[in-house]
Order: structure tokens, then sequence, then C-alpha cells
């Protein structure tokens, strides 16, 4: 079974990321940290059951030897929701079951987090990063359980491909009626939040 665990918003620099997310839903990102085995950092919003984050390359790590998840080597431009990620209790047998070039478990950690991640060689998910990003969590410390509640909540993630059918025949293990898979000329994806002030959209 796979379960929504989290957004992640790609930026240029952090900083720029986190502003974006700000203006946009309207309440302060807290502090996350350094991924040294990827070269990034990142900037956390919990969203009560999930949470969301802000990634971007850290300009004070050394680069590594192998391609930066998310795609992060070749983001341009600004802001935006790139990737969604989904937890799974055995990260084994869900890659077992993922679309090829879904990635390899890589143990990593921030902080006192530990994990294991599916890494794509590529550095890019399949079905043009639309196929969420899979992590098995170690132990019971989560982000979304240690962040501060600001009263915003996911509504809908609509997920848009020219390949719907297959992305949803590859999604069969999750079950989440916040997660809408659609039709559409082109890759897209749009996060709907009820929010203290209204809804608002980040894409």
């Amino acid at each position: 079974m796979l379960h929504l665990d989290h957004l992640a918003v790609s930026a240029a620099t952090l900083e720029d990321g986190a502003a974006w997310v700000e203006r946009a839903l309207g309440v302060p990102l807290a502090g996350g940290g350094k991924h040294p085995h990827m070269g990034t950092h990142n900037r956390l919003l919990g969203l009560g059951d999930l949470y969301l984050e802000v990634i971007a390359i850290d300009p004070s790590a050394a680069s590594p030897a192998h391609p930066r998840w998310f795609d992060l080597d070749h983001f341009q431009g600004a802001p935006r929701l790139t990737n969604w990620i989904c937890r799974t209790a055995d990260l084994d047998a869900a890659l077992a079951a993922a679309p090829a070039a879904t990635g390899t478990a890589t143990d990593l950690a921030r902080g006192d987090h530990r994990w294991r991640f599916a890494v794509p060689a590529s550095g890019k998910l399949p079905f043009d990063d639309c196929f969420p990003a899979l992590i098995q969590w170690q132990g019971d410390l989560h982000p979304a359980r240690t962040l501060r509640d600001h009263g915003i909540r996911l509504a809908r993630l609509e997920i848009t491909h020219p390949d719907a059918p297959a992305l949803q025949r590859a999604l069969t293990g999750l079950s989440d009626p916040r997660v809408q898979v659609q039709l559409g000329p082109y890759r897209s994806l749009r996060a709907t939040f009820d929010t203290p002030q209204g809804t608002r959209v980040l894409t």
C-alpha cells in the first residue's frame, strides 16, 4: 500500500521557494535541514497528516557524483510544485510493483530523521515526474508530527498527464480521494488547499 506523505516545491534557491510558498499560503515555513548525500536543503510546512517541503540545491554543499533527486540539476525558472511523495511500509516491495526507473532504495538521513528513499538513477521519475517518489520512514519520527499546525489542509492534488490511464494503473497501490489523475495534453501538478484565509492553490 502507498500513502500520500508530502509534496515538494522545487526552487532555484531555498529563499525564493520559501518566499513563494509563504506568499501563496499566507503562513511562514519552518526550518528544515540539509541532505549531504544529495547536496540539497529544505524548509517545511505542516499540513496535518502531510507536509510540504521547499527544496533547492544547497550552494554550500559539495556537488554529488550522481544526479540529485527531483531532477534539481535541471531545474530552471520560478518556484513550482514539481513532485509528490508516497510512503510505504515496504519500499522493496513497492519498488518491485512500480514502473521501471522509479529508483534504487537508498538510506538517507537529515538530523534525527532516518528514511529509505527510492532515488532514480537519472534524477527524474516515471511519467515525466508525475509518478510519486517512494519513501519508507525508519522509526516513529515523522516531520508532519513535529511541525506547527497552521490549519492548512490539502483538499486536492490534481495530476494531469497525456498517458493518464497508464499512470492510474501504476498507482493501484494508492487509495486517497485527494489524489486525482486526469488526462491532459501535457503534464502538470496542481494542489488545492483549505486555509484559514480561504482556498489557495500551488501549481
